[in-house]
């Protein structure tokens, strides 16, 4: 007799519900992006610094606000991008500190021939649902999102350490 373990429900939560929408969206796109040794956030880089549709130009700054993610972790990811020859940093004139961002002939390529295999993935994420629930979905999502911006930042949520004198006093 062979049993068959229940799958858990999904609960309604907003932070569960977010997490496994994560998840799925993440493992669609790093199938993607796998066959050109990208991660998913690499190719979010190809994304928003391409010509046709993206801003090239963007400083690092403008990347990492773009991406939500700190401009420490941006600073690496870019310089892991470029090491792959597909991006190429210059200094900018009016601030010489910041570093603009273009991607090289070779990351167009890349990323043209790349997107509509990534297109396709999150078009297979969603169909699940009719094209008129597609819409609702996301435009409730941007809804939720630009409504809480100030949640929506690099470091939000996490715990902040405790320093020594805390400790000590509650010990």
């Amino acid at each position: 007799m062979k049993f068959e373990r229940a799958v858990p429900p999904v609960r309604q939560v907003p932070l569960a519900l977010a997490r496994r929408f994560f998840q799925i969206c993440m493992s669609a796109s790093a199938e993607t992006v796998a066959e050109a040794d990208l991660t998913p956030l690499e190719f979010a880089v190809l994304a928003y610094v391409t010509k046709p549709t993206g801003e090239p130009d963007i400083d690092q700054r403008g990347l990492a606000e773009r991406l939500g993610i700190d401009r420490n972790n941006t600073s690496l990811l870019v310089e892991r991008v470029a090491s792959k020859g597909l991006l190429e940093r210059r200094v900018n004139g009016a601030d010489r500190r910041a570093r603009l961002l273009r991607l090289t002939p070779r990351g167009e390529k890349l990323f043209a021939r790349l997107y509509p295999k990534a297109l396709a993935g999150q078009q297979r994420i969603l169909e699940v649902l009719k094209p008129s629930e597609r819409k609702v979905l996301l435009d409730l999502l941007v809804r939720v999102i630009e409504g809480n911006r100030s949640l929506a930042r690099p470091g939000a949520g996490r715990r902040r350490r405790r320093s020594r004198q805390s400790f000590s006093n509650n010990a």
